[in-house]
């Protein structure tokens, strides 16, 4: 049995700081997000999610295939999700009015409601926990480094 030669470029301790920083950071400031909207608005930050992007739309609608990927959400998951949100009142699904195949998600009054009550509880969060812990010219380079990271995990997908 050969040996290869070692081929992988391991992550000198600069990068693992910031690989292992990113991922812990990431995932606790979700929480801590999460968390703040659940306490004070009943909303579980995946929820609140889906309405800042439904709002984002014309009218208020917004395709589930577009949806789905500005969450970086399965179809199945997002159905899922839109399925107890519209439950819950907050938004209603219908056929596309431009293509039948298509369904749209569209923001009820009462999720405009909820959105409207969540969107300063979450805008504190975020300054407080983030935006406002960096400098500006942080602030740029961390837009920057990430929408680089985005685009090249877009252009991987099939």
């Amino acid at each position: 049995m050969s040996e290869e030669p070692d081929r992988v470029r391991w992550l000198s301790e600069t990068e693992m700081l910031a690989w292992r920083s990113y991922i812990v950071a990431t995932l606790r400031l979700r929480q801590r997000l999460h968390r703040e909207l659940a306490e004070a608005h009943d909303v579980s930050l995946a929820d609140y999610e889906v309405l800042v992007c439904v709002s984002s739309g014309a009218d208020n609608r917004m395709r589930m295939t577009e949806l789905a990927a500005m969450l970086g959400s399965t179809k199945s998951r997002l159905s899922h999700q839109v399925g107890r949100m519209e439950g819950a009142g907050f938004l209603r699904r219908a056929a596309d009015p431009e293509d039948k195949r298509g369904v749209i998600a569209e923001l009820t009054p009462e999720g405009e409601a909820l959105l409207k009550q969540a969107a300063p509880t979450h805008v504190e969060g975020v300054r407080a926990h983030l935006i406002d812990l960096l400098t500006v010219d942080e602030q740029a380079t961390l837009g920057e480094a990430f929408t680089r990271v985005l685009e090249h995990l877009t252009d991987l997908e099939p």
